[in-house]
Formats: C-alpha cells, structure tokens, sequence
C-alpha cells in the first residue's frame, strides 16, 4: 500500500494511505488524539502493579511511545508489558521521517523511539526498566493464535469501518474479549452504536466518553 506523510493540525505527523483515502491517524491531531483516547482514557484509569496492555495495531508506534512517556511521569512502581499487532510494519524511512520523538522535551526519546522501531518481531524486548514490548506481525484474525497474559487494557486503534469494517464487528471483538482479564478495559476512539451493541452482548459494561478533538464521543468498555 503506498503511504505518504502528512501533518496532523497539531503539528504531530501521520501516515495517509492513498488508495484507501485513510489516515492513521485524526487529522485534527495525531498525538492529541493518542493522549485522549489511549492515556487519559485508558492507562490512567488502571490500577493494576503489572498491567499487560495489547494494541490493534502498531501502526506508526505513536501509542508506545506515548504509553512510556505517561509511564515515565510516574514513581515507576508497576511495571507494564506491551503487546502489539500489526500485518504490515512501516518502514525505516517513514520512521525517520515521522520523527515522533521530536513532541516530547525528553532528550531520551530519540534513543527509545529507535529501539521500539528497532526491536526484533515476535520477541519481547525490554525498551526501559519496566516497560516490555513485543511486536507481533499479523492480521488480526490471527489474534485467537497468540499466547498472551491475562490483558488488563485493549487499544482498539483499527483503522475505521468505512474502510475495514470487519474489524468493527463481533469475532474480532470476541478474539479480543477471549484474551481480556476481568475488569479489563477497552478503550477506542469509535463510538458506533453497533460496536456498543457488540460488547454489550458480550458482557461489557460500556460508557461514552468525551471523544479527542474533532470527534464528539468515544467508547470505554470494561469486561464483566
């Protein structure tokens, strides 16, 4: 798929894919978007001393790297181990030319925004003291595959239904619930009805949330 770079309306960068006529990422603002929905809505809201975060999907890494910069704000008293799904990695010149680490004030970010890119697939590689991550390169139907840890909190981060609208609908959900702790918590930037139905059924408590800018609603969703 051919992909080109574009500035988001926080200056933060994104991937735009041409011939689905789709961004990575809110053109209203990629990191602001990643901070609302991932971070404010979704790690700070856990609790747990071992948190086991799974993510569909890696995409651009923005959401690792915001997930670590969070994580550095705290006494670093829990640790978090970070699983990541992605069927088609990005390459090196579209990591140089994002250059995420450039948002942050940490003269650290560059040496890590390399290792998260750098680290080998399908291994888990420590990027600081307490943080894990691992890549897995998949689709995300595979996910009923994968051994993982009981995950405490989902990054939904699919591109669309207008797009992809199987990832929007109730295998995909169930694979994902499968692989939930209890009192786990999903957290996505969709709020469609029918995904709200869908984890419902599935013995989700769900609550519309205020949505990153640019979009009026989200979901937060917590297994039962």
């Amino acid at each position: 798929m051919k992909r080109e770079i574009k500035t988001t309306n926080d200056g933060s960068k994104t991937l735009y894919i041409n011939d689905l006529n789709e961004n990575y990422h809110s053109h209203h603002g990629a990191l602001q978007e990643a901070e609302h929905v991932f971070i404010k809505n979704g790690l700070n809201l856990i609790n747990d001393y071992e948190i086991n975060i799974l993510e569909l999907g890696f995409g651009t890494g923005l959401n690792v790297l915001v997930t670590i910069n969070e994580y550095l704000k705290t006494d670093k008293n829990h640790i978090i181990n970070y699983f990541t799904l992605e069927k088609y990695p990005i390459n090196e010149s579209e990591m140089n030319d994002l250059a995420y680490f450039e948002l942050f004030d940490n003269p650290e970010f560059k040496n890590i925004y390399q290792k998260i890119h750098q680290a080998e697939w399908e291994k888990q590689a420590e990027i600081i003291k307490g943080f894990t991550l691992k890549k897995i390169q998949c689709d995300f139907f595979d996910l009923k595959n994968i051994d993982l840890p009981k995950i405490n909190l989902v990054y939904f981060d699919c591109f669309g239904a207008r797009v992809q609208p199987d990832l929007w609908e109730k295998p995909l959900f169930e694979m994902v619930s499968d692989k939930m702790a209890v009192n786990g918590l999903l957290t996505t930037y969709s709020s469609k009805g029918s995904v709200r139905r869908i984890l419902q059924e599935l013995n989700f408590k769900v609550e519309k949330k205020l949505g990153p800018p640019g979009k009026r609603e989200m979901i937060n969703a917590v297994k039962l």
